[in-house]
């Protein structure tokens, strides 16, 4: 089935609020938001899970489009949302493909121009968003020691650029919950990286 013409002035609720009755037309959200969700999974479990995930977000997406709330012109939230409930159900993988990423960083050179192709498949994803302290043991250990909601808000907040609020949206916590879990997770990385703040180099968070 050929996918529909993407019309740029139609907002993701429109979208999909056309797809109940064309269901053809949801192909449209997939064209839109399939590739940086597929590159966000990707960072934090690796591309070939990230294929199944982002496949399995965008079904889920597709049987529950008729209960989504169209007073949110933009979908990302809620798809971004999905996929979290997906890596939630790969929590251990996550953690090991952390650690393994650890001890592989702790043999890299200390210059971050080189020694990237003896990073596992992956790894320098990681490496394109940050600086190079956060290809170091140190980082990437203390991501894998952040509870599963601190890590949740910490990457939706740096590496998917979700705000505050839609971050909230997207896991179904209040936007206080996303503010002292993102302190809480910046100061125990802050404490592994002997004061260095890596939200800093991996992107601007929103205030």
């Amino acid at each position: 089935m050929t996918s529909p013409r993407l019309d740029v002035f139609r907002t993701d609720a429109a979208v999909i609020e056309l797809s109940w009755q064309e269901p053809e037309t949801f192909a449209e959200l997939y064209d839109r938001h399939a590739a940086p969700l597929h590159r966000y999974v990707g960072r934090r479990l690796g591309d070939a899970m990230a294929d199944d995930v982002v496949a399995d977000t965008f079904l889920t997406a597709f049987r529950a489009r008729l209960r989504y709330d169209l007073h949110r012109p933009d979908a990302r939230p809620w798809l971004y949302g999905i996929a979290a409930n997906m890596i939630g159900k790969h929590r251990q993988a996550e953690v090991r493909r952390l650690k393994a990423l650890a001890r592989t960083a702790q043999a890299m050179p200390a210059d971050p121009g080189a020694g990237w192709a003896a990073v596992p498949a992956g790894a320098d994803e990681i490496a394109s968003r940050l600086d190079a302290v956060a290809v170091r043991s140190d980082l990437l250990r203390a991501l894998a020691g952040l509870s599963a909601g601190d890590r949740d808000v910490l990457l939706l907040i740096a590496w998917a650029g979700l705000t505050y609020d839609e971050t909230a949206a997207a896991l179904g916590v209040p936007s206080g919950t996303v503010r002292s879990r993102l302190n809480r997770a910046r100061r125990k990385m802050r404490e592994a990286l002997g004061g260095q703040d890596p939200t800093s180099i991996c992107q601007e968070l929103h205030s």
